[in-house]
């Protein structure tokens, strides 16, 4: 959202510091790993809506045409994935196979890690000036871990998995 998560703020005495606006941005995104050298990848979208099974379906689809090859694909329990997972299997039964995650175990789940990296540690206290400018602090943060590896690793060390 445009409002920034305040870690700790200050602001003349007697005038309330202002840093809200409603606008927000939907995210979806996936770790990759290699199946053989264990290498790690982080793909996302961006959205400026919410994310229904439409834009789970095009994800996967974007994920299956840059992995080329059938995959395996850990999913929380969101209405918008068990529908999407549903339409693509009956449409493409042979692109990847579903593991779900427990109901309600956020902390299972890596990527999970992603969001609060992003936005509890890059983005604490960033107040944007716009949605533009917040999707670009957020493509920002996330091309940063992007980029390296071990901090992508680091993220299935809460869950205690192994890559």
């Amino acid at each position: 959202m445009l409002q920034p998560v305040v870690r700790r703020t200050w602001a003349p005495r007697g005038q309330t510091p202002i840093q809200y606006s409603w606008d927000r941005l939907a995210l979806i995104s996936a770790i990759t790993i290699a199946p053989r050298r264990r290498r790690l990848g982080l793909c996302f979208q961006i959205y400026e809506s919410n994310i229904c099974s439409e834009q789970v379906i095009a994800f996967l689809t974007l994920l299956h045409r840059r992995l080329r090859r059938k995959f395996i694909v850990v999913l929380d329990r969101l209405s918008a994935h068990r529908k999407a997972v549903r339409l693509l299997q009956a449409a493409h039964p042979n692109w990847f196979e579903v593991e779900w995650l427990p109901p309600y175990a956020p902390d299972l789940n890596p990527v999970e890690m992603v969001w609060n990296h992003t936005k509890y540690g890059d983005l604490a206290n960033f107040i944007p000036d716009d949605i533009h400018h917040l999707r670009q602090a957020v493509t920002d943060s996330l091309s940063n871990a992007r980029s390296q590896p071990e901090r992508l690793r680091s993220f299935f060390r809460r869950p205690r998995l192994e890559v």
